[in-house]
Parts: structure tokens; sequence; C-alpha cells
């Protein structure tokens, strides 16, 4: 169970809401950037799927491993208060569903600071 199953109901909604900023704080460029690094390694068909209307592809933790740096991965897990081991499986669940929360006209909408 990773930290957005055991939140639920409104926290999960929240931490949802939260997922880019948390991104923008430790990756230039933010959640936009992200979305370019899995597309340029390979991942274009999910990250299309997450902002169009259909159903969101899954990604899995070792597809995020391969794409993110060992830094970002601290980062993001010390932010979201998980160990790192556990940055992988939250993040394969929950960001498919953030991207498709965060961009409802299929563009991703810049997260407010």
């Amino acid at each position: 169970m990773s930290l957005f199953d055991s939140l639920g109901g409104s926290l999960g909604q929240m931490a949802l809401k939260a997922l880019p900023g948390i991104i923008q704080q430790v990756l230039p460029g933010g959640l936009n950037a992200l979305l370019d690094q899995l597309r340029r390694s390979g991942y274009e068909s999910q990250v299309n799927s997450w902002l169009g209307r259909g159903p969101n592809e899954p990604i899995t933790a070792d597809d995020l491993r391969k794409v993110l740096d060992n830094e970002q991965v601290r980062q993001m897990a010390q932010k979201l208060g998980i160990p790192m081991d556990q940055l992988f499986p939250t993040l394969a669940q929950a960001l498919p569903q953030a991207v498709d929360h965060h961009s409802p006209n299929g563009t991703l909408q810049v997260p407010k600071a």
C-alpha cells in the first residue's frame, strides 16, 4: 500500500493536486519537463493517454526508475515524506491520475505556487 492508498478520499485528492507542485520544486520545468523526459525515453503513448480523454495507460515503477535520476528521487521522496524505495511505486500509481487531473482539456495546467 502506498502513501496515496492510505490517504484515501479527500486527502487522496489533495495529494493528487500537490504532486505537480512537488515535482515543480524538484525538477526544473516541473511536470512538463518530467513528461518530456518520459516521452524521450519511449513512454509517449502513456503520456498521451494521461493527457487525453480516454483511459490512462499504466507506467511501472521500473519504467520510472529508468527516467529519473537519484537526486530527483531523493528530493521527491523527502518532500512526500516517504522512503526512497517507496517513491517509484507511489509515483507509478499517482502520476497518471495527477497528469489526468491537471489536464482537463488535454493541456497540462501549470500548478499554482
